[in-house]
């Protein structure tokens, strides 16, 4: 048994020289290497503009009545002709989401009198996304025809826009690069390497809020309403360190 511990602690010291170089080859992997020269610490953006693709609009039906049941009822019948004709236009069923129900009493009120419930107000909203923008004016009349009397939007967007942001990013990085070079020159340094680069979370192009527009039915020789797409900005911020020698 003596042996055996003398064995395992002679051991030991060998295990623990072979695990001692790989621990302080990995902590020296980790430990950012030191800046011998001038840091210098830029901050840039790139900015692409793109014509939106997706517009996303609400779509509502308000309805009143003496009674709770009469409300809710009136306003599932023209809800269910509101989204029928928004079906029938072509729009894909992931493209319309129900995003409201509500049902609210009405009271009169009175001088010195408790209100008094006059009746019921029923409404119930959709959210329709188009992605096909030039549509989505003659769908919004179908709909205000089939029942729909609240409409607010659009909320336009850009599908899919991870390549612009892409190209955006190439510009930060060159943009950065450029400023870099100039206060280098300027100082009369020049640039030796990028040593860190860090991205700011990227927030969508501010829209403003949809404000809520009641609709009626309009006659014939009223123009078609229309979705002018425009185009939209997408920026990228980055902070990028170098360092000058």
């Amino acid at each position: 048994m003596g042996h055996e511990l003398l064995k395992i602690g002679l051991a030991m010291p060998a295990a623990l020289a072979l695990i001692a170089p790989a621990a302080a080859q990995e902590a020296a992997a980790t430990v950012p290497q030191a800046i011998s020269g001038t840091r210098l610490d830029i901050v840039a953006s790139g900015e692409v503009s793109a014509v939106p693709d997706i517009a996303t609009v609400g779509a509502g039906v308000v309805t009143q009545a003496p009674t709770a049941a009469a409300a809710m009822s009136e306003n599932a019948s023209r809800t269910a002709a509101t989204v029928a004709a928004i079906r029938k236009a072509g729009v894909a069923d992931r493209d319309i989401q129900t995003t409201a129900i509500s049902l609210s009493p009405q009271y009169r009120y009175a001088d010195n009198q408790p209100p008094v419930i006059t009746g019921y107000q029923a409404s119930s909203r959709v959210s329709v996304r188009f992605r096909d923008i030039k549509k989505a004016g003659p769908i919004l009349d179908s709909l205000v025809a089939a029942g729909a009397n609240q409409i607010d939007g659009p909320a336009l967007s850009i599908d899919k826009p991870e390549p612009l942001l892409d190209q955006a990013r190439q510009k930060a990085v060159a943009e950065a690069r450029a400023r870099a070079d100039l206060y280098a020159r300027a100082a009369g340094l020049s640039v030796k390497r990028i040593v860190a680069i860090s991205e700011g979370s990227f927030e969508p192009p501010m829209m403003p809020r949809p404000a809520p527009m009641m609709m009626v039915a309009r006659g014939k020789e009223a123009a078609d309403t229309s979705i002018e797409a425009g185009e939209q900005k997408l920026s990228i911020s980055l902070s990028v360190t170098f360092e000058l020698n």
